[in-house]
């Protein structure tokens, strides 16, 4: 399956393709509404520019299934205000990629709102991401993703893996001890007091995904979830399992012991994260992402005026998340099912989804 992500934060459309989909998965309507629901602004922890995302789908699909041919997905932005970024054109945001787009597109990138790398782009990312769970739940793969860490405040870990996803993905602030939730909000509401921003760190885990998938060397399940995981704006890190951590163990810490239970192989511990040689093992495969602060922040900072090349103060204007983790984190879900999708489908076929 190959995604096309296209439009701007500003622009009129914003949107995906995707090609390659099996024919036959049911598209259900009110699933893509609530993943999107659980990525827009809420209160005074996020952004104050709210979107009802009235996505349309106009072509891959005929009477509620898809087609197999590509599928488009548009969603119109319909709550801009341009006028904020109009200094913007010469002074680059430090933190965002308005310097970087300046050189990689020579002066022509649209730098209204950060334009094609705003975070805004991810609505796509949320809206295709639920064409796609459906169809791994078809095949018992779910996937949850919870803030395991924002500033000094811990969640609880994972533990019983099907309930905690299930509790999950209704939550709209993804914590799994309602107690961290207030905690959490109170940092947010701190920072953007102060106007400025913080970051956390996302777990991810996924259940039901069949031992054998993964392609050594260079298209490894670690390395293809890696890199997709990347693509998403504030991700600054990813590890799988236990990650850094592991340096500081032995290798008799380390190792996930094998065991036969239910006539099954499982491992004792999962420190390696349902992952060896890059081919999944069956066991619950879990992720931590690095998500960074906010960028933008409303406290005076140094920058450069690239038409008169001098150095400058900027202060940035504009409606801006004081956190976006908590927005992030259905993102997360989104991009690893649909780059699980792509390497199952790469396993075993395209048939192995949809209708037969």
């Amino acid at each position: 399956m190959q995604i096309t992500l296209f439009g701007e934060s500003h622009g009129p459309y914003i949107g995906a393709v995707l090609d390659g989909l099996a024919p036959g998965i049911q598209i259900d309507e009110e699933y893509i509404n609530h993943q999107l629901m659980l990525r827009r602004p809420v209160g005074k922890i996020s952004t104050a520019r709210t979107e009802e995302d009235k996505y349309s789908i106009v072509s891959g699909i005929c009477n509620g299934y898809t087609t197999g041919t590509p599928l488009c997905i548009l969603i119109p932005n319909t709550n801009t205000r341009s006028s904020d970024y109009d200094k913007l054109r010469t002074v680059p945001r430090p933190g965002h990629a308005d310097y970087t787009a300046t050189l990689k597109y020579h002066g022509f990138a649209d730098y209204r709102g950060g334009g094609h790398f705003s975070g805004r782009i991810t609505a796509a990312i949320v809206a295709a991401g639920a064409i796609v769970i459906p169809a791994l739940r078809d095949k018992g793969i779910s996937i949850g993703t919870h803030i395991a860490t924002l500033a000094d405040a811990n969640d609880r870990k994972f533990g019983d893996y099907i309930t905690d996803i299930t509790s999950l993905n209704n939550k709209v602030f993804a914590v799994l001890d309602d107690a961290t939730e207030s905690k959490m909000k109170e940092i947010i509401e701190s920072a953007a007091n102060d106007g400025d921003s913080v970051g956390g760190v996302l777990e991810t885990a996924v259940i039901g995904m069949p031992g054998g998938v993964g392609e050594p060397w260079f298209d490894t399940l670690e390395g293809i979830l890696s890199h997709a995981l990347f693509s998403i704006p504030a991700i600054k890190g990813v590890e799988f399992g236990a990650g850094f951590d592991m340096a500081t163990l032995r290798g008799s810490e380390n190792n996930d012991s094998f065991c036969i239970t239910n006539n099954a192989v499982t491992t004792l511990t999962n420190n390696n994260g349902g992952i060896n040689g890059g081919i999944s093992n069956g066991m619950p495969i879990t992720i931590r992402c690095a998500v960074k602060p906010t960028p933008s922040i409303y406290k005076t900072q140094q920058s450069v005026n690239l038409e008169t090349m001098t150095n400058t103060d900027l202060n940035i204007e504009g409606r801006h998340d004081p956190a976006i983790i908590h927005r992030a984190r259905v993102v997360v879900d989104s991009m690893v099912a649909l780059t699980l999708y792509d390497t199952l489908v790469g396993r075993y076929g395209t048939d192995y989804f949809g209708g037969k």
